[in-house]
């Protein structure tokens, strides 16, 4: 933790200090509940040590509502040589955190600060928690059949121990948010906050506030000093969402962050350092973006250091239909439906749409489903009209086609009129991995070109 300790005797503050950096904190000093404030406008830290009585009169526990003002949830231990009862009740009601009698022992401190070291960082998890049930999200799905994405998965949890920065390439909709969470879950600092920046969502000049922090009067608008999502994330992740669309002009200070730690927040000249893991995500391509000169290539390096491509849904055939049973026994219990499964029909339109948004689609898709439906079953007249309609046109016997292209109707008119992807298998001869790599082979190359992908994305 970074800890201030204030306190008006200087003998006092430099033992403790001494103390507090033998635990493994960072320690500052300050001699008096003004320069107390002063630093904590300048600085972020996690806990104040303050002594009750300073310059001699007993001021110090009316310091702790205006420590926490500049502040928001910052820690407050009270110490003094004048310790009551009263006055420790006192002090937790006014907001301080414990009480520390003066003199106190290495061991008296050092269980003092774990106590506040846990609490808070259950409430950074509580928060992150609450933030995560907030959105009424499915669960995310990290036991995958098809094996294209089990090595997605394997590769995060094997990177997720390390401090490397971790790259994750995908189209829209295919979970690169619920893979970075996933890794962060899985890291050394997963009781530390998880902190997002979605890079397309600001001008450049406010993102750059957003990520960094500023000081009062760096711009129009700046009426106060600012931390930035980086300082917020210390302790825990930075994901930097659709990073590809990061301005050119914060390119190289994202590249200093990642290289050196340190940066500056608008309008301050002084460097501070982040500890903060760093996990991007981009559905771009940014070796394509290096070549046309709008990424640039050391940040790219920078960034790629464990990269993963996460596959479309197209090319998950093993684990569409598991997917879209947990999204229906999610909302069919979040709506109190009692849809618990999919009609004949409703499953062959899920099977032949080619999902171009991917699980995001799936999940809208199944979530309005469940909320037409009227009975035990989700109809295909509950499903989006476009599912109903996907590749309607047929292919007679003798038409002036290809084979592939007549396999290919054939094989569609089998899956749906079959319950399972098993049974279509079967009645086509062929074993199910064959019928997995044909549907995937199809998909692709009905899929639109990355280009255009790019042009069409919001």
């Amino acid at each position: 933790m970074r800890i201030l300790i204030v306190d008006d005797q200087r003998t006092v503050r430099l033992t403790t200090a001494q103390a507090v950096k033998a635990e493994g904190h960072e320690a500052d000093t300050a001699d008096s509940g003004r320069v107390a404030l002063l630093k904590l406008q300048e600085e972020r830290f996690d806990l104040v040590l303050l002594d009750l009585h300073l310059d001699g009169s007993a001021d110090g526990l009316d310091y702790v509502a205006k420590l926490q003002k500049v502040t928001p949830g910052l820690g407050v231990v009270i110490f003094t040589a004048q310790a009551s009862i009263d006055t420790a009740v006192e002090a937790m009601r006014r907001g301080a955190l414990d009480y520390l009698e003066k003199p106190f022992t290495p061991e008296q401190l050092r269980t003092v600060l774990a106590r506040v070291d846990r609490a808070q960082r259950l409430r950074q998890r509580a928060e992150g928690l609450a933030d995560q049930v907030a959105r009424t999200a499915p669960p995310a799905d990290f036991a995958p059949a098809e094996p294209a994405m089990q090595a997605v998965v394997e590769v995060i949890e094997r990177a997720a121990g390390t401090k490397a920065t971790v790259l994750i390439l995908g189209e829209n909709g295919t979970g690169k948010t619920q893979l970075a969470r996933h890794a962060h879950e899985h890291s050394a600092v997963a009781d530390g906050p998880f902190v997002t920046v979605s890079c397309p969502s600001l001008s450049r000049e406010l993102l750059e506030s957003e990520l960094f922090g500023h000081v009062a009067g760096a711009f129009t608008g700046a009426v106060k000093d600012k931390w930035g999502k980086v300082e917020a994330a210390r302790g825990g992740t930075l994901f930097l969402d659709e990073i590809g669309e990061l301005p050119a002009e914060l390119q190289p200070k994202l590249l200093r962050l990642l290289q050196e730690r340190t940066y500056e927040r608008v309008g301050d000249t002084k460097t501070r350092h982040s500890d903060a893991r760093v996990i991007a995500a981009t559905n771009r391509d940014l070796a394509a973006a290096v070549k046309a000169g709008a990424f640039r290539e050391d940040l790219f390096y920078r960034l790629n250091v464990i990269t993963v491509t996460v596959p479309p849904l197209r090319e998950r055939p093993a684990d569409l239909e598991r997917l879209a049973q947990s999204f229906l026994k999610f909302f069919a219990e979040d709506a109190g439906r009692a849809a618990t499964g999919f009609s004949p029909g409703a499953w062959a339109a899920i099977r032949a749409h080619p999902w171009p948004g991917n699980l995001r689609e799936l999940r809208n898709a199944i979530e309005r489903a469940v909320i037409l439906s009227r009975g035990d079953q989700i109809e295909l007249g509950d499903l989006p009209a476009e599912l109903g309609v996907t590749r309607t046109a047929t292919v007679e016997l003798g038409a002036l086609v290809s084979l592939d292209t007549l396999e290919q109707e054939h094989v569609r008119r089998v899956i749906a009129r079959t319950v399972k992807l098993e049974d279509a298998a079967g009645v086509l001869g062929i074993d199910i991995a064959t019928l997995y790599r044909k549907r995937k082979r199809w998909a692709a190359a009905a899929a639109p070109p990355a280009a255009a992908v790019e042009e069409t994305s919001p």
